[in-house]
């Protein structure tokens, strides 16, 4: 998926670094049009080889991330937009996911409700979360957070290459993929839990039958961002290093909008987010299953 995956052709070192990559330029640490550090300095800086960090970098191009030309570097040409039209927490109407989920995380109780393809958006956030908790520069109380995911039996009508002979390839490239962001996400949730740097940690994973056309996330019950999956074609790098056209979604850097509820019951912002609340609290009871 288009920022919400990494290619697998650098095994899980290739996935560290775009994950991070992606990352950056979605909460603006990398800005739009400005320029990335050097293939020596990624590749330094990430501890990994040059060849990794080619092969990344023209997986971000692929995605429509990043250019690069020869002679003047490589340029950010795309990030994450949220746009906030019923917030008055956003003067611009701008907000982004990372600022958002630092937000949210100021509290003493941090209320996450996640419904999307994969938790690699997610994973990297609350790794940030974390590693604040961790130095002692906020101290939540409790975190809940349940994640609904597709299961894994669920056939997309996506992320399908445009010759079938490869289809099982895909799906398995994908499964791999999503598997290890699920994976992350546990240890980092558990480390808080088990080093007691968070009194209550109430963490869940269930699947569903549903496949994701969108994105959204609920914080604190007061707050929604969501967004549809986009669909496009792009050409992905199997295992073997095979580069094959495919349909792919974007993820991590689709446009979502962000509505957060005020004092009226019956305004935009509360109505969308109620809705979408309970929605997300219907699936998750009604059709969806525990993760093993």
């Amino acid at each position: 998926m288009g920022g919400e995956h990494g290619g697998d052709g650098g095994g899980r070192e290739f996935e560290r670094v775009a994950r991070e990559l992606r990352a950056r330029m979605t909460d603006g640490r990398y800005p739009m049009n400005n320029k990335l550090p050097t293939q020596r300095d990624l590749a330094d800086e990430f501890g990994v080889s040059r060849d990794t960090v080619q092969r990344v970098l023209r997986e971000l191009v692929s995605e429509g991330w990043i250019e690069t030309r020869q002679g003047s570097g490589t340029k950010v040409i795309r990030n994450q937009r949220i746009d906030s039209p019923t917030s008055v927490k956003w003067p611009d109407r701008k907000a982004t996911l990372g600022r958002l989920i630092e937000q949210a995380f100021k509290r003493r109780e941090v209320t996450l409700d996640v419904f999307t393809l994969t938790a690699e958006s997610l994973d990297a956030h609350i790794r940030v979360q974390a590693e604040r908790i961790q130095v002692g520069e906020i101290a939540p109380e409790r975190i809940a957070l349940r994640v609904l995911l597709p299961d894994e039996s669920v056939d997309p009508p996506y992320l399908k290459p445009e010759n079938p002979e490869y289809d099982q390839l895909v799906r398995e490239r994908f499964l791999a993929i999503a598997r290890r962001q699920s994976d992350s996400l546990r240890a980092v949730m558990g480390q808080l839990r088990s080093e007691n740097l968070v009194p209550s940690v109430d963490f869940q994973i269930r699947r569903t039958k549903l496949m994701p056309t969108f994105k959204l996330y609920l914080v604190n019950q007061e707050e929604a961002l969501f967004g549809l999956y986009g669909i496009y074609k792009r050409p992905i790098e199997l295992r073997d290093g095979r580069e094959i056209m495919a349909m792919d979604v974007i993820g991590l850097g689709a446009t979502l909008t962000h509505h957060v509820k005020d004092a009226d019951q019956h305004s935009p912002g509360t109505e969308f987010v109620d809705d979408k609340q309970g929605w997300f609290d219907s699936a998750w009871e009604l059709v969806s299953e525990p993760d093993e």
